[in-house]
């Protein structure tokens, strides 16, 4: 099936002549008289081009070019006029019209205007692309561990795959910089890759994001929008925090990964994309299954290929390097002199039991660097808390796995609260999540 084009003409002549042209170029066709009726077809359908007539009935062409450009911006338009109403086509260019065509038309003019056209709009999504790889652009995995290695080589053989990758660990060991490396490794480095985080949004408007929605679906939605999932088509979406999600999503989810396929919210066409999800958890998805907080038909779905990333304390011969990385990378970020790390302030930092795990070393670099006004980092540059190894302490390590972890937690959102003068905002910052997800955090942990 060629590229969906919709032709907006009132002479029925013109727009028959225009169809037959079109799909001995391959292009599938629908054709409309009237504004009314192609902004109807807009929101129906998503075309690849539209060739506009200026004058037309109910609503003109000058009103659905407008329209057109605000909500589908990507949409290449050529706008058709008559000679003796050229200004009124130069008038349509300033208002984003991506060419023009005079009547009567020349066959070979109009297929040359029609392929730079699509170029354009190619090139426009290129480079839609290309933003979003350079926004979520990390770079290379440093590794030093034998366990992270051994974990690296499973990933990269599974990038070969389009099989779903399910992402085990700690919050802050790198599940979703090593996300992006299987993307990156995959065929698909090219594409979109997407993330989106499963409790940043309520159900309704993670729902949305995912899926898109049709104009009138709800209230606020004033337009048609597609969701990451067609955005993201060709390339990778990558679900963090998917143990968080709720039951109903997680039904839409299913459905999905069955057979690649989905509805928007309101819509009834049936639209289907090639996409490569990778899902991220720092929860025991097995024992939420048996809890009914998660479907199990799901978590077989999502349990293609399952990698689990070590704590940072279990792969400590790793710090030197993350910590070398982390500052070369935030002295760069806040303009100021190569800085290197003491000789005693390496060994602290090795020692040092990092329950925020990587995040909460990139974190403490980056205070480091943005306070210190000399070359070499010390000790007290780095605002550590020491670890008092108290009988408290030692029963927490004979706690059993679950608990010892939401224990850790709870110290870990504790200390960031506190060292940040019990600024909530402050310490979302400091720990990399989400404010609303932290107020959660603490709501269901019971913190003081």
């Amino acid at each position: 099936m060629g590229i969906l084009t919709l032709v907006v003409e009132d002479d029925a002549d013109i727009a028959t002549v225009l169809r037959d042209r079109l799909q001995a170029m391959g292009h599938t066709v629908t054709t409309v008289g009237n504004g009314q009726a192609a902004l109807e077809a807009l929101q129906q359908a998503a075309p690849g081009l539209m060739l506009l007539d200026i004058e037309l009935p109910k609503i003109n062409g000058m009103e659905v070019l407008k329209r057109a450009r605000k909500e589908w911006p990507e949409l290449p338009v050529i706008v058709m006029t008559a000679f003796g109403t050229i200004p009124r086509a130069v008038e349509a260019m300033k208002e984003g019209a991506t060419d023009f065509i005079t009547k009567p038309f020349d066959n070979e003019y109009l297929n040359l205007v029609i392929g730079k056209a699509l170029e354009r709009g190619e090139l426009k999504r290129e480079v839609t692309v290309l933003r979003s790889e350079l926004e979520s652009r990390v770079d290379q995995l440093v590794t030093a561990s034998p366990k992270m290695n051994e974990v690296i080589e499973q990933a990269k053989k599974a990038a070969q795959s389009d099989s779903t990758v399910l992402l085990l660990g700690e919050s802050g060991t790198g599940k979703d910089l090593l996300a992006r490396s299987i993307h990156n490794w995959s065929g698909r480095r090219n594409r979109i890759f997407k993330p989106v985080n499963c409790v940043a949004l309520s159900e309704e408007l993670l729902v949305s994001e995912l899926f898109g929605h049709e104009k009138g679906s709800f209230t606020g939605a004033t337009s048609q929008k597609r969701g990451i999932l067609e955005i993201a088509d060709g390339g990778t979406v990558f679900l963090d925090e998917i143990g968080d999600m709720k039951p109903g999503l997680q039904a839409k989810l299913l459905r999905f990964l069955q057979n690649r396929e989905f509805d928007r919210v309101g819509g009834t066409r049936t639209i289907h994309v090639d996409v490569r999800v990778i899902a991220a958890t720092n929860r025991d998805l097995r024992q939420a299954v048996k809890a009914g907080a998660f479907r199990e038909d799901l978590f077989f779905r999502l349990n293609v290929v399952t990698l689990t990333l070590p704590p940072l304390r279990e792969r400590t011969e790793e710090i030197p390097q993350l910590a070398g990385f982390f500052l070369k990378k935030h002295c760069l970020e806040a303009k100021k002199p190569a800085m290197q790390i003491s000789l005693a302030a390496m060994k602290m930092l090795a020692a040092y039991p990092w329950p925020g795990n990587v995040r909460e070393l990139q974190n403490a670099l980056e205070r480091a660097v943005v306070l210190k006004t000399g070359e070499v980092l010390t000790p007290e540059d780095f605002a550590l808390q020491p670890m008092d190894v108290s009988t408290e302490e030692a029963a927490v390590r004979n706690l059993p796995f679950h608990e010892s972890v939401e224990h850790h937690k709870r110290e870990i959102i504790r200390r960031a609260i506190a060292r940040v003068g019990g600024s909530q905002t402050k310490a979302a910052e400091l720990l990399g999540l989400q404010r609303t997800y932290l107020a959660r955090l603490i709501k269901q942990m019971d913190i003081k």
